[in-house]
């Protein structure tokens, strides 16, 4: 991707009014610049989670990690980020007027595969969404209850109970009974909740 077609990239996030496709084009861009250096990004956290949702949850900005390679001196990441008139770092940037961060090393407890949606500038990698489910219902509860962590979890449960996001409910399950996340009563309940209020079919209906 040359100067101009960065630039042509940057003037779309300007006029786009939907945040959530904003969101996407912008995520796509940085991806698509790092993946020609040889870089592989993966979407975290909240901006997962607004991707998955299709916009029902709406982050402030666009959270990255590292997926190939593991680390990223200082000098490439603001080499990188400036391509797209970046301001800020090292690991968090002002783009177009929204924020994006580039983290560390992405870590992942979950068997389920890192998913690949298709961006305008290129394939977006997201993080699996069963362990988005199990980590979101832990930061509602633990170690204090978090309201807002409760109705984002709430929403993607939302999303995959109806089928618009094709999940691996054992693989849900064995993370949330792992002793990285330990909340497995929580997300039962939780899960059951939101299957009652959609009026489907919970994937835990027939545990005792």
């Amino acid at each position: 991707m040359n100067a101009q077609q960065v630039q042509q990239a940057l003037a779309q996030l300007t006029t786009e009014t939907d945040a959530t496709l904003r969101n996407l084009r912008l995520a796509s861009l940085v991806s698509g610049v790092f993946r020609e250096a040889g870089i592989e990004l993966v979407v975290v956290g909240g901006s997962a989670i607004e991707f998955y949702t299709e916009g029902a949850y709406v982050s402030g900005d666009i959270d990255l990690c590292l997926l190939s390679p593991g680390r990223l001196d200082v000098r490439t990441r603001q080499d990188l980020m400036g391509r797209l008139g970046a301001k800020g770092g090292p690991r968090s940037w002002q783009v177009a007027g929204l924020y994006v961060d580039v983290l560390g090393s992405f870590e992942t407890d979950a068997r389920t595969p890192v998913r690949g949606i298709a961006g305008p500038f290129g394939e977006l990698r997201i993080c699996p969404v069963e362990e988005l489910i199990v980590e979101r219902v832990l930061i509602s509860v633990y170690p204090g209850e978090y309201p807002p962590a409760r109705e984002c979890a709430k929403k993607l449960l939302a999303a995959a109970l109806q089928g618009e996001v094709e999940t691996d409910w054992a693989e849900v399950r064995r993370l949330a009974q792992s002793p990285a996340y330990g909340d497995w009563n929580e997300v039962k309940e939780l899960t059951d909740e939101q299957a009652q209020a959609l009026k489907v079919r919970s994937p835990y209906h027939s545990d005792e």
